[in-house]
């Protein structure tokens, strides 16, 4: 139990590092969209090889996969629409927020971002007895570019940087006790089950990545984001097969 808590802390520990480095350093809002466009690459790989695939392979049909994948969509689609009106729109902004955005549903949306991939990073150490190297690597990877662009945001908008620094440690600290939660939960559930949970997070993550993500790296990186999407792609799918 002790070891999902700290793979799930040690995948989202990256959000601090990546706000430490947006508080030290003044980097260009192109730099950060082509990071995004990078990190959003990464997920996508870990959405086919670690999850669907991953989820197809224990399901006893395509069902429980496919429920799961509109399911997380659904869920994660709902959420992020109540905390965007209550003024959370702009977490993942590199521009900065507004007055009108609230300091509460920042950090509820950011939460929301990373939830599924904490449960799943505790899942799957439960189901395997072992981290998946290739999904903690996409996690702790596309973490950095959030982490990046929210502190640049919420830094513009006036937090400060100990504030900051303190949310995303917060966050980090409560990413490692979803993973527990992934690691305890499940413990006696159908694989069919499992193959849902694994889906929900493939289309939670999904959704995320068009939503928020790839749109903030669109608008500041330009043409070049597909470029470093797909080198983002790729090196997670090396790190799964070299894994």
């Amino acid at each position: 139990m002790a070891e999902a808590f700290a793979w799930g802390l040690l995948a989202a520990s990256s959000l601090v590092f990546g706000a430490a480095a947006a508080l030290r350093f003044r980097i260009a809002l192109r730099t950060i969209g082509l990071i995004m466009g990078f990190g959003a690459g990464v997920l996508i790989s870990a959405v086919a090889f670690d999850l669907v695939e991953e989820a197809v392979a224990k399901a006893s049909g395509h069902g429980a996969v496919l429920v799961g994948i509109f399911a997380g969509c659904g869920v994660f689609f709902g959420g992020d629409w109540l905390i965007d009106h209550q003024g959370g729109a702009s977490r993942k902004s590199a521009h900065g927020a507004q007055e009108s955005d609230s300091p509460l549903a920042i950090v509820l949306g950011t939460v929301l971002d990373g939830l599924p991939e904490s449960i799943v990073i505790g899942l799957t150490i439960y189901q395997s007895g072992a981290v998946g190297a290739a999904y903690l690597a996409a996690v702790f990877i596309s973490n950095v570019p959030e982490a990046l662009s929210s502190t640049v945001g919420l830094r513009g908008r006036g937090w400060p940087g100990r504030q900051i620094l303190g949310m995303w440690t917060a966050i980090a600290l409560l990413s490692g006790v979803f993973s527990l939660i992934g690691y305890t939960a499940f413990r006696h559930s159908s694989p069919d089950v499992v193959a849902f949970v694994l889906a929900f997070a493939a289309g939670a993550i999904l959704t995320m990545l068009a939503d928020t993500m790839m749109p903030e790296a669109y608008k500041h990186g330009g043409k070049l984001v597909g470029v470093v999407t797909t080198v983002g792609f790729a090196v997670a799918f090396l790190i799964d097969q070299l894994a």
